[in-house]
């Protein structure tokens, strides 16, 4: 028995959908539940049912982070990501971020709050060098969107493969990067990825790109380098999130910060879809799953 948020999901011959509210399974069909896709940005919270459901086999994430799922999954269940459904979204997210960091977008919206007219001569992504950390399907795209603004781009990942360099040596290229933007996964050596020594070295102007996981940042090191002055970032996603009111990050200068909005814009449903469908059709077939993490 399959579950989804979605109603009009395209289910194969020999599978059946349980009914859905959109939100979460309902407490008597969870031990019915043998293929559940947990709804979209509900958090842990959306995840939770799994551990109720005795008769589970495979678990399709909507998100293409798991760091969150790993702790509650039970033994023996397949999980799978959506490796691919949100690359087009973020990409273009983390470019938006980047240009609104470099050209002071956040200054001018402060100002058209006012009403206040300033004219400043800002830089320009042009001539660039951009450092992507985590070179994943988001972050080989990202590479390609940004060719036309005449960039330099450095790819950096753990294996060094595709083409990209070992995370090893980032701290070498860090104090000449201008940008450098994160879309790496959360993992216990990737907490704090960017500590205050991370930080203190980047060069005098750059700007700090975060779609990935707030955790990576130290969020107290990041506000101390922001109220100096020294450097900019674009933040989708924050440590603690969703962000309290009244947190510092809020007040702190040169940084925009967006909802972690990154995989949930129009371009995500039909995509989301189209990996749920075929992942199903490939569990009725008995064919193996991709995607799979865990």
């Amino acid at each position: 028995m399959i579950w989804t948020e979605w109603s009009d999901i395209k289910i194969p011959g020999g599978l059946e959908a349980l009914p859905t509210n959109g939100i979460a399974p309902y407490e008597s069909d969870l031990e019915k539940v043998t293929f559940f896709v947990p709804k979209y940005m509900a958090g842990r919270a959306g995840m939770l049912p799994m551990v109720n459901m005795p008769n589970l086999k495979v678990v399709q994430l909507n998100s293409a982070g798991y760091d969150d799922a790993l702790p509650l999954l039970p033994a023996g269940v397949t999980l799978c990501n959506a490796r691919g459904v949100h690359d087009t979204s973020t990409a273009e997210l983390a470019v938006a971020l980047a240009i609104g960091s470099r050209r002071g977008f956040a200054d001018f919206f402060r100002n058209q709050t006012t009403g206040t007219w300033v004219h400043e001569t800002r830089t320009s992504l042009a001539d660039s060098r951009i450092g992507i950390v985590g070179y994943g399907s988001i972050g080989q795209l990202l590479e390609k969107m940004l060719q036309p603004f005449s960039v330099d781009t450095f790819a950096f990942s753990k294996s060094g493969s595709n083409g990209s360099i070992k995370i090893s040596e980032f701290d070498v290229y860090l104090p000449t990067l201008d940008i450098v933007i994160l879309i790496m996964p959360l993992t216990e050596e990737n907490h704090h990825f960017m500590n205050a020594e991370r930080l203190a070295a980047m060069k005098d102007g750059s700007v700090l790109i975060n779609v990935a996981r707030g955790a990576i940042v130290d969020t107290d090191a990041l506000i101390t380098e922001l109220h100096r002055g020294r450097i900019y970032a674009g933040l989708d996603v924050t440590d603690p999130e969703p962000l309290p009111v009244g947190h510092p990050l809020w007040s702190a200068p040169n940084v925009l910060i967006t909802p972690h909005i990154g995989g949930d814009s129009t371009a995500f449903e039909p995509r989301g879809k189209k990996l749920v469908e075929e992942q199903l059709e490939r569990h009725a077939r008995n064919i193996p799953l991709i995607n799979v993490v865990a």
